[in-house]
This record gives C-alpha cells, sequence and structure tokens, in this order.
C-alpha cells in the first residue's frame, strides 16, 4: 500500500516515514508538512491512503480531510498522540470522511517495539480494506418470532450520520439498535459518549453478555467481532481473522441472520470498501427489510454502493430520511 504522510511536525513525520519504510508490505508515497500540501500532493499522486495529523497551522487535518474527499478520495486515517483530548475534531474529521482514528506509535523508550508492531498491523487491515477480498457464499434462514433490532453499519463518515439517524429517533422507540463503527476500539468509548449527546436513547459500549433491550444503542466496543451467540444475547469473536476490519460488519450482519428471530432492519451507511454489502443480501434474503444510504448523503459512497450494486438493499434513502422511516417502522404504541 502506498501511504502519504502528513504531519508538521518534522520529527514526527520523518519517523512514520521510517516505520513505514521499514515494513516491506507499504511505502511511503510522500511526506506533507502542512493540510494545504497534504491536498496538493493527493491531487498531483493519489496514494492508497493518508496518515493525517490533527492540529496544523493554516489548514487542520480536518479541513485538508475535506478538500481531499471532495477532489481525489482516498483512505485518509486521522493519526495522534492524544485521541481522548480530541474526540471531538476526530469526529468532524470522521464526518468529512476519514476512515480512522489512529493514536501515534510510541516512537522512542520501552514500549515503541509494541506500540510500532500494533500500529503496523492497523495500517496492514486497512490495506485489506483498500483491496477487499471476494464475496462470501449466501445462505438463508426462516423464523420471524421475537424482538426488533435496527443492525447498523458505518465506516468513513459514520459518526455524523449515525448522530443524524439516532437524534431523529423517539424515546419510545421500540426496537435495540446495534451499531458497529469502523474505529480504532482505543476510541470507541469517545464514540459511545459522543453519540449518547446526540441521541434520545441511552447510548453504551456492547459488552460480553449483554441481552438486548429494546430503546437502548449498543456500539461494538472492542478490536474483535461484535456478533449475536444467541437469539438475543451479543459476544465477541476473533474470527473471521482474516478480516479487514475487526470488528466487520458483514460479520455482524451474518450474525443476525443466523440467530435473530424477530424483526429486523439492517441499515449499510457511508464508508470505503464493501464490509457489510454481503452480510446485507443474506439479510435481505432472509425476509428483512435493508437499507443502504444513498450517494448524494453519503460522505464515502462505497459500502452502501457495493449493498446497491448486489441487490441487497430494499430501500435506497437519503441520510435524513433514515431515522424517520425507522420510526415509522418501530415506534412503540
Amino acid at each position: 500500500m502506498r501511504i502519504g504522510i502528513v504531519n508538521d511536525a518534522v520529527f514526527t513525520g520523518e519517523a512514520l516515514r521510517r516505520t513505514i519504510a521499514g515494513h516491506s508490505q507499504h511505502e511511503v508515497a510522500w511526506v506533507a508538512r502542512s493540510g494545504s500540501e497534504a491536498v496538493f500532493q493527493c491531487a498531483k499522486d493519489r496514494p492508497d491512503a493518508v496518515l493525517m495529523d490533527l492540529a496544523m497551522p493554516e489548514m487542520d487535518g480536518v479541513e485538508a480531510t475535506r478538500q481531499i474527499m471532495a477532489i481525489t478520495p482516498c483512505a485518509i486515517v486521522m493519526v495522534s498522540a492524544n485521541l481522548g483530548e480530541e474526540s471531538a475534531r476526530i469526529f468532524e474529521a470522521m464526518g468529512a470522511g476519514a476512515l480512522d482514528a489512529l493514536p501515534l506509535p510510541v516512537l522512542n523508550g520501552a514500549n515503541s517495539g509494541e506500540s510500532t508492531k500494533a500500529f503496523v498491523s492497523r495500517l496492514d487491515r486497512i490495506s485489506r480494506l483498500v483491496s477487499p477480498v471476494s464475496p462470501a457464499r449466501s445462505h438463508a434462514i426462516a423464523g420471524r418470532k421475537g424482538g426488533k433490532l435496527v443492525a447498523i453499519g458505518a465506516s468513513a463518515g459514520g459518526p455524523a450520520a449515525l448522530a443524524t439517524i439516532l437524534e431523529s429517533l423517539p424515546k419510545n422507540f421500540g426496537a435495540a439498535v446495534v451499531v458497529v463503527q469502523h474505529v480504532d476500539h482505543h476510541f470507541a468509548t469517545g464514540l459511545a459518549t459522543w453519540l449518547n449527546q446526540h441521541s434520545k436513547l441511552p447510548v453504551r459500549l456492547a459488552h460480553e453478555g449483554d441481552r438486548l433491550h429494546p430503546g437502548l444503542v449498543y456500539v461494538a466496543a472492542r478490536e474483535e467481532h461484535l456478533i449475536l451467540t444467541s437469539p438475543n444475547r451479543l459476544g465477541y469473536t476473533r474470527i473471521p481473522v482474516e478480516s479487514s476490519y475487526r470488528p466487520s460488519v458483514d460479520v455482524f450482519f451474518k450474525s443476525v441472520d443466523h440467530y435473530w428471530q424477530g424483526e429486523a432492519v439492517g441499515i449499510l451507511l457511508t464508508g470505503m470498501g464493501r464490509d457489510g454489502a454481503d452480510g446485507m443480501r443474506l439479510l435481505r434474503g432472509s425476509g428483512y427489510h435493508t437499507i443502504a444510504q444513498d450517494k448524494a448523503t453519503s460522505a464515502v459512497y462505497g459500502m452502501p454502493k457495493a449493498a446497491a450494486d448486489l441487490g441487497a438493499a430494499t430501500e435506497i434513502l437519503a441520510l435524513d430520511k433514515i431515522g424517520p422511516r425507522l420510526a415509522n417502522i418501530f415506534v412503540s404504541t
């Protein structure tokens, strides 16, 4: 994977360059020292991915992300030494189309080797997302007796899209909502807290063994796949280990198709790649209602487009229409 590095700190940019250069599967396309230079470099030589600094003078990482995604879109990953402190700005960058946020690896000291290894491992997963694997084979099950569930998958641009949907759901919403958002697991707590501020429904991290209750929103929280382990209980698994993302939307959708016995709606929002499209096809094939976000309102029209191309979406809706549609289906009387 060819990677562009954007960082106004010369030492940090050079350290990231050395980290990538020392990993044979990836190469550095270029190094930019400002947001405006990054926009220019992407237009001149678009890489497979960009490691984007957040705080830079003149044009910060958020605005640079917005301009790159409008002109020469590619996978953009925000890299910061202070993910928790900068959560609001990182969510803004994701709303502009950034794919993920990673902690800056420890470049010196006793933990530098382990930190660098984890950082490179995450780049490997992003590489697999940029070059996705072939679709999986479908299967279907019968049975619709049980509760009500909304299963949502999202990636680049997802946090802002999720906030828009949750804001429109009423307090008496009659279904459990499970969210699988591509985000580094260190950032999951901040995502749930931020979404909770935009939702009339309580938003919490999903824990091993959680039972699904209507009117609650569960957010995938670990560097593993969130799944249904029974008709009404959540769990985590590391299988399949070769997935481009942990958590994977496809893995969760497939577990819903296998275990869920009630009514359900599967939703695929903005994101790069095709994660979730095959799982959504299974859901539709099993008779569940499925919704893909439309192109005009997607920050990155990758995942929902893949679902639409497969015929996996029962409906293709603008973002502001999805929440009201869900409310119409699942509001308690």
